[in-house]
């Protein structure tokens, strides 16, 4: 028997890192998935081992099942129905269990999401042999929300094997977690996301959890109808990066000028709070269509030039800014920043515009 779960990747429009220290951010999901494959091997199949198979990168990892129960029984096993922090004594038990496996020194950076999986796996399911098989259309690294989008995938498939959540396993489409599901599912992505990022606002997971647009702050969850009708080119600048680093390094500079990264990440909020009422204006208010977009032009630059105060900008993201510049477009970068994906805003009347 198996199960395949989906998630998609996401886009912050508004706040990324000031989130993490109380700022409002809006974000909305993509239509590029994370798929996750569970399958546990029948009694005839003799296999006694947990094995990850990471398809796109041709990678897998495999653990005998006896060796993972001893090295983390001694540990204590979680409750599945409450999502539990890994201690630092479990995490560096599972970093020498996903340092057995050789990792390539090329891709080292999947470690951290290697342990993700171990952890998440034997909290919610325990010691039992399966295979977990992930493919992505997610790029690693970009900023996209590729490790969120697994951690949900992954944690929804665990889930669905469980005594948890009500999934009809003979159904052979796709099926929604209720309302109560995707919370404890939520959570449990977010415990994936600590391991691999340090200190994450949570916002990547939750609106890969929960789709659509998001507003996000400390925790709290706002759903958001847009009645406006936004097109956003993703630029992919392919230059990788270290998001637990780049969070560390605004948590850093937030040290040396307390009272001026203040303000800096109230003018996000400010920005965010703005960028989310407008999206979610009525038709036909004060403001055109070309108005409100414009608005937005704004509040991106501005977003953009503060997340420059943070240190978190990149020659690569720069030079998307200046090309898109020169065609009257406004850019910023989206997620951790230092490479990754750069959001430009497309104007409903861009197509008549350049015929001019």
């Amino acid at each position: 028997m198996e199960v395949k779960a989906r998630a998609p990747g996401k886009i912050i429009l508004s706040g990324e890192h000031a989130v993490v220290h109380g700022s409002t951010a809006v974000a909305a999901s993509i239509d590029l998935y994370t798929y996750v494959t569970l399958r546990f091997p029948t009694p005839s199949d003799d296999d006694d081992n947990l094995k990850l198979q990471l398809k796109d990168l041709a990678l897998e990892f495999s653990w005998p099942i006896g060796r993972i129960k001893e090295e983390l029984s001694g540990l204590g096993c979680p409750d599945s129905s409450i999502a539990t922090s890994c201690s630092i004594e479990t995490a560096k038990v599972l970093a020498a269990l996903v340092e057995e496996q050789n990792i390539p020194e090329a891709k080292i950076t999947l470690a951290s999401g290697v342990s993700a999986f171990l952890w998440l796996y034997t909290s919610i399911q325990g010691y039992k042999p399966a295979t977990i098989v992930v493919t992505s259309e997610l790029p690693i690294g970009s900023g996209l929300g590729s490790s969120a989008a697994f951690c949900v995938a992954l944690s929804a498939a665990l889930l669905a094997f469980s005594d948890l959540v009500k999934i009809d396993l003979s159904h052979q489409g796709w099926l929604m977690f209720a309302e109560d599901e995707l919370d404890l599912l939520n959570k449990w992505a977010f415990e994936g996301e600590k391991i691999i990022h340090g200190r994450p606002s949570g916002i990547d997971n939750t609106v890969s959890t929960y789709g659509n647009l998001i507003k996000f702050r400390s925790g709290s969850l706002t759903r958001i109808k847009s009645n406006l009708p936004l097109k956003m080119l993703i630029t992919n600048t392919k230059v990788g990066r270290n998001t637990k680093a780049l969070v560390a390094g605004v948590s850093e500079r937030t040290l040396r000028h307390a009272n001026a990264m203040s303000f800096v990440f109230n003018a996000v909020d400010s920005i965010s709070e703005e960028l989310a009422s407008i999206i979610q204006s009525p038709i036909g208010d004060d403001l055109s269509v070309p108005q409100k977009e414009e608005k937005i032009e704004e509040l991106m630059e501005m977003n953009q030039g503060l997340l420059q105060c943070m240190g978190v900008s990149h020659a690569s993201i720069e030079t998307v800014l200046r090309t898109t510049l020169k065609y009257k477009l406004a850019s910023k970068l989206t997620g951790a920043g230092g490479g990754g994906c750069v959001l430009t805003l497309l104007p409903n009347l861009l197509s008549g515009t350049i015929a001019d």
